[in-house]
């Protein structure tokens, strides 16, 4: 008998395939339509396991809707602009272009072979001309419909790179890159008006009843709606212009127990003193080498420094506070300008303690306590407390009941008005890069900023540039940057900015509908296609990502891009977890550690010397810890099928799985058992019997729960249903005709995880074309219904043995089973029993 060989059957069957066009995504009215898309991956040069578990997972779906009827679409691009690129070019030489695909080239060469049911014919890159030109069409109408604008904001910039930052590439104060000190500096840059659709975006959430509850939580909490008053203090002595400060608050009912007032150091009021004052201009400058984050905000050493400035408390004209330019207030979140209440803000008290203010009691534990000490008291809002200072009086209430009694109180005398806000700031797409998609506007001293010609699009990157200069390539190309105004023809110049990579990644799903149109997209493709029935992606992507996404459907249906269908963009999200490894390390000389591949370690020690390894605990792959496995390798070793077969018979796939060599060697011993027992059932040749009956109701059962399995995302329990069904058709003694029709439909059942073996297994069993086009099987009800339980024996109370009787049998007759059981009736040793119970449908008991 021949041996299962995936070296030779794997590439086989994926010809068959592409002769097939088997995956090839095609609009049918007249079928149901499925789209099934996982976060497409930046073209790093290599796959991981990572790379393979979700591919799987999503080709697992896509596969099992194909043969339930569905016209499915699944396809496969690549988010192909960015800084790695660029700084690739920096540091090697050569061009971020041939960087960026060459690697895909590797990565696409990779991929293939794990046969994954994607239709290519739709793929592309996002730095292709053809996408970003479709993506700068979209930028100019979004400006006409006023969704985009362009304002002065204030940016981490990196003097070295000469680039603004995102705020999670400012580590300790540098920038990630060059090291250099990142200043707060502001710049003219493009905005996305995000912050309009907050209230719809934040509502929209809870219709997402097929996401993960964590991920709409982290969305809920990133937009951050929340409910306050904004008033205004009048000021003393303050220059002329600034009369007043205007404060947003969440907590109104603290305001009785103010102590300070403090402004940004980007409040135009602080500007206004650094132009004036050097001291203030010297302490701003401090403050600006802080990030932007207001993580960074928060971890910075709280400083301030008192303007001279005060405010009058609204409430008594007598009650002057300070005002302070402070380092931890962020200019773009309310008004940048704060009332500190020390007795019940952490981070007011530290201030207030630092510069000598005053600490105000407003409300205390509802059963009563001392005064603040060293630790702000800070309760839950719906945490009761008693009010000291409140506005209806000392009573106990909750804070939630507190603000809007607040809020009420301050409307009434005149003081502020209550406002919803949300901490969802407008996206701002300005990148200083060149390895971008180019903003499509033109700088023009006549006609000031005007958006170029569509029928002029794309606007391409120049090949010819140059990394040898820090800064943007775009600034210091002439013949690129200045051109005529689209407009009135006069001599201009290019916005040289780039759009935030984030902008490509937000509407690659609806240009997979559609990807070689000439428009951004296609009505009838997208109104057939959208919208994505299953995503799946790292819970990594599960705040900035997913709402760009959101925001760029609604902006493209308001455009025309999209139908208003498909304003949420995905209908159903799973975020799914890690592969992890052990990770081996030794030390140098001086103590250092020194990581090493999984390939060069063998029995706990280095394959080449023989030196021990310290083993540490599973962990996320990682190239800088080494603990990475090649799924080429694995692949090679042995077969596509194993690698799919482990990552997905484990663990569920939201949990991390452990990649371990064992693992892999069984899985790859479990695959070729099913191939041999296929095997031997197309050589095998014996009649009917009364076992075809067992086997079959087995089979209908496994049908319904690897179904339920796959359509719950509960991939391991499909996986250990098969493993179940594939001991019950070694071991039955049906006929050859009912196990080969057993061993088909093990086929169909195996082929979304394991395609290429699946594929062998029914073309040896006789079975029509292709199983990957063969229909997926249908469960007979009338064969899931039990004719027979399983009673559990008792015997004093402990669980002995069982018997298993039709559900219909007389009590008399299942007494009359129970005593004769071999187990039963070697303790009673020929005596009767003190009491028999029988609990119907449930359990027997003995008691002796």
């Amino acid at each position: 008998m021949q041996r299962y060989d995936p070296r030779t059957l794997e590439p086989k069957w994926q010809a068959a395939w592409e002769e097939a066009q088997v995956f090839r995504a095609r609009r049918d009215p007249a079928r149901p339509k499925y789209y099934v898309l996982e976060m497409f991956p930046y073209p790093s040069g290599r796959i991981h396991m990572g790379h393979v578990r979700n591919y799987t997972m999503g080709d697992v779906v896509a596969r099992q809707k194909a043969a339930a009827g569905f016209a499915v679409l699944h396809p496969m691009g690549w988010d192909a602009f960015g800084m790695p690129a660029e700084n690739a070019a920096m540091e090697r030489g050569g061009h971020p272009k041939d960087w960026t695909y060459g690697n895909i080239a590797d990565m696409r060469a990779q991929m293939k072979p794990l046969g994954l049911s994607i239709d290519w014919s739709r793929e592309f890159a996002t730095c292709d001309p053809e996408y970003y030109g479709q993506q700068q069409a979209m930028f100019i109408d979004m400006l006409e419909a006023g969704l985009v604008y362009r304002k002065n904001a204030v940016v981490n910039w990196d003097p070295v790179d000469m680039t603004v930052l995102a705020n999670e590439q400012v580590i300790d104060g540098k920038g990630w890159r060059s090291g250099a000190e990142v200043e707060r500096r502001e710049l003219t840059q493009w905005f996305f008006r995000i912050s309009d659709y907050s209230a719809e975006l934040l509502a929209a959430l809870d219709g997402l009843k097929d996401w993960p509850e964590k991920v709409r939580l982290m969305q809920k909490n990133w937009i951050g709606q929340s409910r306050g008053l904004q008033f205004a203090f009048s000021t003393v002595d303050a220059p002329e212009g600034f009369e007043r400060l205007d404060v947003y608050t969440t907590r109104p009912d603290t305001l009785m127990g103010a102590s300070f007032a403090a402004i940004s150091p980007d409040h135009p009021l602080a500007k206004h003193l650094e132009r004036h004052d050097q001291d203030v201009a010297s302490f701003v400058a401090e403050c600006r080498k802080i990030g932007t984050s207001e993580e960074a905000l928060e971890k910075a050493e709280k400083r301030g420094m008192d303007t001279g400035i005060r405010v009058r408390h609204p409430f008594d004209n007598a009650w002057e506070l300070p005002v302070y330019i402070a380092n931890f207030i962020l200019m773009d979140y309310g008004t940048g300008a704060i009332f500190g209440c020390p007795a019940h803000d952490q981070r007011d008290l530290d201030f207030a303690r630092k510069y000598g203010l005053p600490v105000l009691d407003v409300f205390e534990p509802a059963e009563g306590g001392a005064p603040v000490a060293d630790e702000a008291f800070v309760p839950l809002k719906t945490e009761p407390v008693r009010y000291i200072r409140g506005f209806a009086g000392d009573e106990i209430q909750t804070g939630e009941t507190a603000v809007e009694t607040a809020i009420a109180f301050c409307e009434e005398h005149g003081v502020g008005h209550g406002v919803t806000n949300y901490r969802l700031r407008d996206w701002g797409i300005s990148r200083q890069r060149y390895w971008g998609c180019p903003i499509p506007v033109v700088h023009c001293d006549s006609c000031g900023v005007v958006p170029e010609r569509k029928e002029n699009l794309p606007i391409r990157l120049p090949d010819d540039v140059t990394f040898d200069v820090p800064g943007n390539p775009l600034d210091r190309h002439p013949t690129w940057r200045d051109c005529a105004c689209p407009k009135c023809g006069a001599p201009a110049r290019r916005e040289t900015d780039t759009m935030d990579t984030f902008v490509d990644s937000s509407w690659y799903y609806a240009r997979f509908t559609s990807p070689h149109a000439a428009t951004p997209t296609e009505a009838a493709e997208a109104d057939y296609w959208m919208n994505v029935d299953q995503y799946i992606g790292g819970v990594e992507h599960a705040i900035l990502h997913l709402l760009y996404s959101r925001f760029f459907a609604r902006a493209m249906a308001r455009t025309g891009h999209l139908p208003q269908k498909a304003i949420e963009p995905f209908n159903a999200l799973f975020t799914q977890g890690m592969v992890t490894h052990e990770i081996y390390m030794t030390r140098d000389e001086a103590g250092r550690p020194v990581y090493h591949l999984p390939e060069d370690v063998e029995g706990g020690k280095l394959k080449a010397t023989g030196e021990a390894v310290e083993i540490i605990p599973s962990a996320k792959m990682s190239k800088s810890k080494k603990n990475v496995v090649d799924p080429v390798s694995i692949i090679e070793a042995f077969g596509a099928d194993t690698a799919r077969w482990f990552v997905l018979s484990d663990s569920p796939p939201e949990r991390d799985v452990e990649w371990t060599s064992a693992g892999a060697e069984a899985a790859a011993k479990h695959l070729g058992r099913v191939w041999r027992i296929a095997a031997e059932i197309a050589e095998s040749d014996t009649a009917p019997n009364d076992q075809d009956a067992a086997l079959k109701k087995a089979t209908h059962k496994a049908i319904h729960e690897v179904t339920q399995g796959i359509e719950g995302f509960a991939f391991n329990k499909a996986v250990a249903k098969l493993y179940e069904l594939t001991n019950t058709i070694q071991k039955s003694a049906a006929g050859t005709a009912a196990r080969r029709d057993a061993m088909r439909i093990l086929a169909q059942l195996s082929a979304p995880m394991v395609p290429h073996l699946a594929e062998d297994i029914w073309a040896m069993l006789g079975g029509e074309g292709l199983v990957a086009q063969a229909p997926w099987p249908k469960a007979d009800p009338a064969l899931l219904v039990d004719d027979t339980m399983v009673l559990p024996i008792q015997i004093n109370g402990k669980r002995r043995s069982e018997i298993e009787v039709p559900k219909d049998m007389p009590q008399a007759e299942i007494e009359r089973l129970a005593l004769a059981d071999e187990t039963v009736a070697k303790v009673l040793a020929g005596a009767a029993p003190k009491k028999l119970i029988v609990v119907p449908g449930r359990i027997i008991n003995v008691v002796v």
